[in-house]
């Protein structure tokens, strides 16, 4: 179970539904980006974005793997939830890349509003790091209401309305 202190920091990441949907479900084990998180980031709150909106889920974070895109697809290709050409459409200009892989995932029964619950007024362009009070206070938010994604998967379709 997810711990509500965290030993790292805490990163709130932006995260299509698609691929929030699928690394709460299990089915994506790893997310790529552009740029690595700070080595000390254990967990990352699921900020999925438009249509959804809201904080979905958390993952802890087992690694991250920084190489070139190509390395990345050999490395990754069976959990990485992406089809090749949107993976180098995605990297395009970039001669290396990241994959942070995903530990374990919890699924929010009670999505978070960034304003409302978190006093967040606009979602990270890519990620943000919270501050640990902050921190905290959204894993408290979370943690009673998750559910190990092993047992069952929110679907945002459920959450966008």
């Amino acid at each position: 179970m997810l711990d509500t202190a965290p030993t790292g920091r805490v990163a709130l990441m932006s995260i299509h539904p698609v691929y929030a949907e699928q690394i709460l479900s299990g089915q994506k084990r790893v997310e790529f980006r552009k740029r690595p998180v700070a080595g000390d980031v254990t967990h990352v709150l699921i900020y999925a974005t438009a249509p959804v909106r809201r904080v979905v889920g958390v993952f802890s974070v087992e690694e991250q793997v920084s190489e070139s895109p190509r390395e990345l697809w050999g490395a990754f290709k069976e959990v990485g939830g992406i089809a090749y050409r949107d993976l180098m459409k995605y990297y395009r200009g970039h001669s290396v890349g990241t994959g942070i892989r995903v530990k374990m995932a919890y699924t929010a029964s009670t999505p978070l509003c960034l304003a409302e619950d978190l006093g967040i007024n606009h979602p990270p362009q890519s990620y943000l790091y919270l501050e640990a009070d902050l921190a905290h206070r959204a894993l408290s938010l979370l943690l009673p209401q998750l559910t190990d994604t092993k047992v069952a998967a929110t679907s945002l379709a459920t959450v966008s309305a």
